[in-house]
């Protein structure tokens, strides 16, 4: 067996034990920096109150 026949079979080995994303559509989200908490999307934290006139 020659080195890439060794590569394509550890390949195809990995490739059996990962999962598929469920929320392919949410990982442009999650690269943009988007906080999710218990699977939902926080659209603004507490962390950084809006300021508000006095």
């Amino acid at each position: 067996m020659g080195p890439g026949a060794l590569g394509a079979a550890a390949f195809a080995a990995a490739q059996r034990r990962w999962r598929a994303v469920n929320g392919a559509h949410l990982v442009a989200l999650v690269r943009a920096g988007a906080t999710f908490i218990d699977g939902k999307l926080v659209e603004r934290p507490t962390e950084s109150p809006v300021p508000t006139a006095a």
